[in-house]
């Protein structure tokens, strides 16, 4: 695909729903026929002087050994493969590997493209972001939520926020989304952000509030196009055993006609890969289908005109990691960890005296959110202060009540001693 308007036909032709969303940046893009594209098209000649990265004239690269030296336990093609450029759109075994990681146990009737490497899920959604978001659009989201929302949604692309609460009377609040967007005109399109396991919350729905939620969307869907961002970001992580760990993105993937939903996920947490720095974009389409192509030449030409093209040495060891028959127990083994210190936290919390803090239901993910009442007379901005300058601790607020504890980084024999500064610093006010 290297024309704009083919391009767009055939993803208007195939899914009017997500052609009604892309933004003028998204119809303009297109990958074009430059240095990648031409040097992929001459991959594997004999005489081949496209590419522009120096290589010993046989397409090795030519490392410096204080560095290559590093990787010393990978082979020999690895090594050279992690001091290479990667291609625009991933290193194709890991895309193909991922692929098979997201779709462990799914029905092969569902379908999903091959994931476009990003770099890392905030590049991933700030991609979905330009490609489908414009001034004005609304964007719902429940609240509190992730604050890099507010700068991919509204400061970059000049979109709405909308908002409703995630937790009512104590409970996960299932039709926030649509909450959130009745007041929008019937027929104008909306994207939701669906952010689960949660952020900053820690929450995973159980299997009767995904029904809930699902029936909630599509019946925003019979009211307007909705794209559904799946920001899978703690996919996984859940600690209690009658919660599903899959992604919403399986479940709304068919589910109307008028709702697409777009997968953003990665290696950060799920392979416990902070610095890495990769992520992937997926949609719910065949691979290899013509949308599933024309879509992958626009999201290609926003990684190129932005960041050239993904880093290859977090590909390859994420790679090398997928390949290792022993990943899954490798993380399983982690999430045991994060298991009991969600445990201990729980009990923490349940045995807490200080009547201004409230903890908001949390069963998964790295993160627990509590609310500060308002009869504290007292911000949660003031209250993390206080921590830092008279308790030696710090935690996360969340405007305008909230502050959210990381468990995930904190050991279990830490946590009694932290909720008890917290007490602390409230009740002192």
């Amino acid at each position: 695909m290297t024309d704009a308007h083919s391009t767009n036909q055939t993803i208007r032709r195939v899914s009017p729903t997500l052609f009604s969303f892309l933004s003028d940046l998204g119809l303009r893009a297109v990958y074009p026929q430059d240095i990648p594209f031409q040097a992929a098209q001459a991959k594997g000649k004999e005489l081949n002087a496209t590419i522009g990265q120096i290589t010993d004239g046989h397409g090795n690269a030519m490392t410096l050994p204080s560095m290559s030296s590093t990787l010393s336990g990978m082979s020999p093609a690895e090594a050279n493969r992690a001091f290479l450029y990667s291609p625009i759109q991933g290193v194709e075994e890991l895309r193909q590997g991922w692929r098979g990681w997201q779709r462990r146990g799914r029905d092969a009737a569902q379908a999903s493209t091959v994931p476009l490497v990003t770099v890392g899920l905030a590049h991933g959604i700030s991609l979905a972001a330009d490609l489908f978001s414009a001034p004005g659009r609304a964007v719902a989201v429940a609240a509190p939520f992730w604050g890099n929302y507010r700068q991919i949604f509204s400061t970059r692309t000049g979109a709405r926020l909308l908002t409703a609460a995630a937790v009512v009377d104590g409970r996960y609040n299932c039709d926030a989304i649509a909450q959130a967007l009745q007041d929008l005109p019937q027929g104008e399109p909306a994207i939701a952000i669906l952010n689960l396991p949660w952020n900053p919350g820690g929450y995973m729905p159980t299997v009767a509030e995904r029904q809930a939620l699902r029936e909630s969307l599509v019946a925003v869907a019979q009211m307007r196009p909705l794209m559904v961002i799946c920001d899978d970001a703690y996919a996984g992580l859940v600690y209690e055993d009658e919660v599903p760990r899959e992604s919403m993105f399986w479940d709304l993937n068919g589910a109307h006609e008028r709702l697409v939903p777009v997968k953003v996920d990665g290696i950060t947490k799920e392979l416990a890969f902070f610095g890495g720095r990769v992520g992937f974009l997926t949609f719910p389409f065949p691979p290899d289908s013509e949308i599933a192509l024309a879509l992958e030449s626009k999201v290609k030409c926003l990684v190129r005109a932005t960041v050239g093209s993904p880093v290859a040495i977090s590909q390859v060891i994420a790679l090398h990691g997928l390949r290792d028959g022993s990943i899954e127990d490798e993380v399983e083994r982690i999430r045991v960890v994060l298991e009991g210190r969600y445990h201990r936290l729980k009990q923490v919390f349940a045995a807490m005296t200080s009547r201004y803090l409230t903890p908001l239901p949390f069963n998964s993910g790295c993160f627990a959110l509590v609310e500060l009442s308002t009869e504290l007379g007292q911000s949660s901005e003031q209250i993390r202060h206080r921590l830092l300058d008279d308790y030696d601790t710090g935690l996360v607020s969340i405007a305008p009540n909230f502050l959210r504890i990381a468990f995930c980084s904190m050991e279990s024999e830490a946590l009694p001693e932290l909720v008890h500064r917290l007490q602390l610093a409230v009740d002192s006010g």
